[in-house]
């Protein structure tokens, strides 16, 4: 009889995430997908676009004011974003 090792369907896709090389792709779509519950509804109104390079989550903001104050509250962002998202996928969040 053939014993055979049993693993949890989680590990098993995380594996074939990781050996495809989908897993950061996946985890920078969650971070993106991310930032309007994180940010909250006002600052998702005058989002205009968001995307990650280099571990760097890149957000348009188009009203000044606003931008000015989440530049000064990136480390927060950053926190709360890999927190969101259950693992460490950005260093960074440049407002512009």
């Amino acid at each position: 009889m053939f014993k055979r090792e049993v693993k949890p369907l989680g590990e098993v896709l995380r594996k074939f995430l990781r050996d495809g090389g989908l897993e950061t792709p996946l985890l920078q779509l969650r971070v993106v997908e991310a930032w309007d519950r994180v940010a909250g509804p006002m600052v998702a109104r005058y989002t205009a676009e968001k995307f990650v390079k280099n571990q760097v989550l890149f957000v348009k903001i188009q009203n000044p004011a606003l931008r000015q104050d989440l530049s000064m509250m990136r480390s927060q962002l950053v926190r709360r974003l890999n927190a969101a998202v259950g693992s460490s996928v950005i260093v960074d969040v440049r407002v512009y």
